[in-house]
Order: structure tokens, then sequence, then C-alpha cells
């Protein structure tokens, strides 16, 4: 199919050529493609700051847990340990800090996803409502 192409085409400084070659060779062999830099893909994929704010939510949880503990006299040494790193920063009710933190934490997701989910529905209600309709 390449060579009819190839034979074809004047001009062999075209990307696309060379690109389908590429893929073609990296089919043949199985070699992984790496996605990096193609605009395929990269809307459906989780946001970077959005994974970051997942991943502190269940810490601050767990500190939070520790931090509940601690007050009925649990002196377990990592308890302890985890309740002195936790007023070394700051000498604010630490309890009540974290909670207001995952509290915004949440709400900053839950108004992203919100917000993305009304766009892309009024994207499809302008472009294919019938898409739109199957998908509510």
């Amino acid at each position: 199919m390449l060579v009819s192409y190839l034979e074809a085409s004047r001009d062999l400084c075209e990307d696309s050529i060379f690109f389908g070659a590429a893929l073609a060779l990296c089919r043949i062999i199985g070699a992984k493609l790496s996605t990096a830099g193609r605009a395929t893909g990269q809307s459906s994929a989780i946001l970077a700051w959005r994974i970051r704010i997942e991943e502190r939510i269940p810490k601050a949880r767990a500190l939070i847990g520790r931090l509940i503990c601690f007050r009925p006299g649990n002196t377990r040494p990592r308890i302890v340990r985890t309740v002195r790193m936790a007023f070394a920063e700051t000498e604010t009710e630490r309890i009540d800090d974290l909670k207001q933190r995952i509290a915004a934490w949440e709400k900053r997701i839950r108004r992203y996803t919100k917000r993305s989910t009304r766009f892309n529905q009024n994207h499809l209600f302008q472009s294919d409502q019938k898409m739109l309709f199957k998908s509510l």
C-alpha cells in the first residue's frame, strides 16, 4: 500500500507519509507507541491537579483520624509521632483546619465536574441532540 502511494506522490516531505510508515512498522513489530503530544485521548484523561487533590484527601483524612485517636489518651508511638509532626507545622486547631481543607478540595472537584458536564451537555445539545438524550 505504501509503495503505490509513494510512487504516486511527487513530494516525499509529507509528514503523514512518514508517520503512516512508522505506525505500520511499529504495529508489525509489536512496539508500543507513546501517545504524548498527540491530541487524541488527552481529553478523556484525568487532569493532573485533580489526581493530586484526590491523593491529598485520604492522607488528610488519615491524619484527622490519628489526631482524633490522640484526644482520649491514645499514646501509641505512631500516633504520638503523627501528632507531634502535625502540630509542629502550626499551632492552630489542626483538625478543623484539615476538615475545612478537605471540604474545599471536594468542592473544587465537584464544581469542576458539574461545569464540565454542563459544558459537554450544551455542546451535545447544539451538535447532536439525539446523542444527548441517549446519554441522559
